[in-house]
């Protein structure tokens, strides 16, 4: 496995640090002085790290993270706050929504990887990715309740399926906040590290996942967002016919051809 190191990704002006290590895209959040709370400059510059995801057939899985000691403080309200009010500061022409709530959906697995503080915004872009790894000092809350709003960034959907109804308004219904073995317990996230080893540990698993089937990976994605979607049964209907399409490609001759000669798969994505 090809070693990454969190010193090797030099940072630059932008508010959304882009690499790509391999077959795997790296996206951090790079407003460091701020805690890295979005502004809109970041809202639309993270929507356009994951077009450029999906886009580069090269790059088979993306790793979301953040520059500094914190994750995000969320929303920076100082500075949406009115385009919230007049309806600015969507996703731009070509992006793609980094919560997932509209628009194209992602082929391609996101793991993130979150240390410090993960407030609001934060939870909520973490919650739409599909692996979470935190650091020791990680904590986290949902506190819009304690600002006079509510969780409009798709927790209020996302929370109470991944970690079950009550741990769910437990914290979104209080405030609260809570630290990564909590999150841990409850489901936030998958993975607890020592703190400043949370990237390497998104990396490895998102290189571990590109060294997958491409096309195997995006329609187990495809798969199991329709069963959220539109129920088990619309999700069943399609699952002789997704694997026989399978089967028929490239990389599925390759998966069979490697089990019967008990080597290595070499995926191409085709």
């Amino acid at each position: 496995m090809t070693p990454l190191y969190i010193e090797a990704l030099p940072t630059d002006d932008r508010v959304v640090t882009r690499h790509r290590v391999g077959h795997v895209y790296l996206m951090g959040l790079n407003r460091v002085s701020k805690r890295n709370a979005f502004d809109l400059e970041m809202r639309a510059e993270l929507a356009m790290a994951y077009a450029e995801m999906e886009q580069d057939e090269n790059i088979r899985a993306g790793v979301f993270y953040a520059h500094g000691d914190h994750f995000t403080g969320g929303l920076d309200m100082a500075k949406v706050g009115n385009a919230l009010r007049e309806g600015r500061g969507g996703i731009p022409e070509g992006g793609i929504d980094p919560r997932q709530l509209s628009g194209p959906q992602r082929r391609k697995p996101v793991v993130s990887a979150v240390q410090g503080w993960c407030l609001t915004l934060g939870i909520e872009l973490l919650l739409a990715t599909d692996i979470r790894v935190a650091s020791e000092d990680a904590k986290f809350s949902q506190m819009e309740v304690s600002r006079g709003i509510f969780p409009f960034g798709g927790a209020t959907i996302r929370f109470p399926r991944e970690v079950g109804w009550g741990n769910a308004m437990r914290y979104m219904l209080t405030g609260d906040t809570f630290d990564a073995a909590e999150a841990l317990r409850i489901g936030v996230v998958q993975e607890v590290v020592p703190t400043g080893q949370q990237l390497q540990r998104a990396y490895e698993l998102a290189e571990r996942i590109s060294q997958q089937a491409p096309l195997g990976i995006s329609t187990t994605l495809q798969s199991a967002r329709r069963a959220q979607r539109e129920g088990e049964q619309a999700a069943a209907k399609e699952l002789i016919p997704e694997m026989l399409q399978l089967l028929d490609t490239s990389d599925g001759a390759e998966g069979v051809a490697s089990f019967l000669e008990r080597r290595p798969a070499v995926f191409t994505g085709r």
